[in-house]
């Protein structure tokens, strides 16, 4: 798949500090903790490649965007905007996915790595067919179905009974995602590699944020991931589930800021 700049935002000056989103949201997730970094860096907000303003139209329903071809849109974007040295690259969910094939795939680039609320390890067999099952239900069905399914995993128990506002935050983003955009996704996440052997040869700063009660990335599991790569240092979001960027916005964007400067 040839690489295409992606429809992004920019804001702020310095070190570049790239922010990937995860799936199926848009580079508006970010928007509480982009005026945060700005003070510090040159933040650039992509849409990935079927999301936001970077979807394509009807024709495409059997693509497969993959994690490589993600990581290749990135690269071409900051060419593009002529941010040429290494960046600080921040992924969430998907986005850290993403994240690990950008640094297999132009690891010059990457000055320093933050993994919010991801995982290192493959689909099972198990999963991988899930994904392709409701890739198909989504061509037909528009995106009620990923919502509907992935809604109640994505926030902590609290989130979900207490704070609708949050809720209906999250539901928002998922709900106006292209349908091809999220098949194409889902069939590249399933098809994506087993980053686990990756971990510790990363030798960058690196950052690892989850939340205490991530039910997508469980704690435990990003904590074996903060341990696997040297030298990282690992924060928990308290009474936060997997939607940092929403449950915990402030403490997110303290913990990356943070890491912003030190890097």
């Amino acid at each position: 798949m040839q690489p295409t700049p992606l429809a992004c935002r920019q804001v702020g000056s310095g070190p570049v500090v790239l922010l990937v989103h995860g799936f199926p949201f848009h580079c508006g997730q970010w928007d509480a903790v982009v005026p945060v970094l700005a003070r510090h860096a040159r933040v650039i907000v992509p849409d990935l490649r079927g999301f936001g303003a970077s979807a394509f139209g009807a024709g495409a329903e059997g693509v497969t965007h993959s994690m490589d071809a993600h990581a290749d849109d990135l690269a071409a974007t900051l060419e593009g905007l002529g941010a040429r040295g290494a960046v600080t690259l921040v992924g969430f969910s998907m986005g850290g996915y993403v994240s690990f094939s950008f640094w297999r795939r132009h690891r010059e680039r990457v000055r320093a790595l933050a993994l919010c609320n991801t995982r290192a390890i493959a689909d099972t067999p198990e999963v991988a067919a899930g994904r392709a099952t409701m890739a198909a239900r989504v061509l037909l069905e528009g995106a009620t179905p990923v919502v509907e399914s992935m809604l109640p995993r994505l926030l902590a128990p609290d989130t979900l009974a207490t704070r609708p506002e949050v809720v209906r935050s999250v539901r928002t983003l998922m709900d106006i995602a292209p349908p091809v955009g999220i098949a194409a996704s889902l069939r590249g996440m399933a098809a994506r590699a087993d980053s686990t052997p990756l971990l510790a040869r990363i030798d960058v700063p690196a950052l690892v944020v989850v939340g205490e009660h991530d039910a997508i990335s469980p704690p435990a599991e990003m904590r074996g991931i903060a341990a696997a790569i040297p030298g990282s240092r690992m924060v928990t979001l308290p009474r936060c589930g997997h939607m940092s960027t929403h449950e915990a916005p402030k403490e997110l964007a303290r913990a990356l800021e943070g890491f912003v400067r030190e890097s």
